[in-house]
């Protein structure tokens, strides 16, 4: 299927690995110019590597930023002054206690996790609405509608992104201006492995934690495994697509069924 994506400039954020640079992956595939962010200038270059070796003839750039420093993130919009589709896929997790975690918490998953969106969106969605046309995508995460007991904080980050994309999305009547936000669910990116390492018991081997992670703390997923992050840009090339221009406003599952409902 030919996604029309010839020439489209995209910025896809946090897209040095995982998520982020499986949707690079696919939308240069798709002939799509690529603009890579990461926190540093080695990580950029490897995922630049990655991308020119599957898809020799792809046009890919990339700009290092923190995205917690507002500072930063103006330096970005200084060197990508124009975009066709916006990928808000940078974000960060971490499990912890409730009652453990510091105001200092919240801020920084909120500046990343939320704010970052919102910055990017203040530049790129008005020149989309006078061109009328342009996709914005906000990744989010079933734990947006679930919000998982073990990081409070970070589902609430993603509760807030699902609102964003949605109050956005009200703004483009009358416009091929759409913004949608996708849901993975537990997905096989970079930190995942930590990540259930720290929720299983000391000792278990990869995939052990992993079924021990579906039995325990998402026993409501239909796929019992993690997806893979192909899976997950396999619909956001489409979303970011022109063949996808009725699908607006909309809160996208990748989530292997982990949501119970038939909403």
């Amino acid at each position: 299927m030919d996604l029309q994506l010839t020439n489209k400039v995209a910025l896809v954020t946090g897209s040095t690995a995982g998520i982020g640079l499986a949707i690079a992956r696919r939308l240069a595939a798709e002939g799509a110019e690529i603009i890579l962010t990461g926190r540093t200038e080695a990580r950029l270059q490897e995922a630049k590597a990655t991308i020119l070796a599957e898809t020799p003839g792809a046009t890919v750039r990339g700009v290092a930023v923190d995205f917690s420093r507002s500072e930063q993130i103006d330096y970005l919009l200084i060197q990508v002054p124009t975009v066709d589709i916006l990928v808000n896929n940078v974000g960060i997790f971490e499990p912890k206690p409730f009652a453990e975690i510091p105001d200092e918490d919240w801020l920084r998953f909120f500046e990343v996790n939320v704010l970052s969106g919102v910055r990017l969106s203040r530049q790129y969605f008005p020149q989309m609405l006078d061109k009328k046309w342009g996709r914005i995508l906000f990744i989010s995460s079933e734990s947006g509608l679930q919000i998982p007991e073990e990081m409070i904080h970070y589902g609430t980050t993603k509760t807030a992104q699902l609102a964003v994309a949605r109050g956005l999305a009200e703004l483009t009547k009358g416009t091929a201006v759409t913004v949608n936000s996708v849901l993975p669910g537990p997905t096989a990116s970079e930190g995942v492995e930590e990540f259930i390492q720290k929720m299983s018991a000391e000792g278990k081997s990869k995939e052990e934690a992993e079924r021990e992670f579906f039995q325990n703390a998402r026993p409501s997923s239909l796929l019992q495994r993690f997806a893979t992050t192909d899976e997950v840009a396999n619909m956001v090339a489409y979303l970011a697509s022109p063949l996808a221009s009725a699908t607006n406003g909309a809160s996208v599952r990748v989530d292997g069924g982990v949501i119970r409902s038939i909403g």
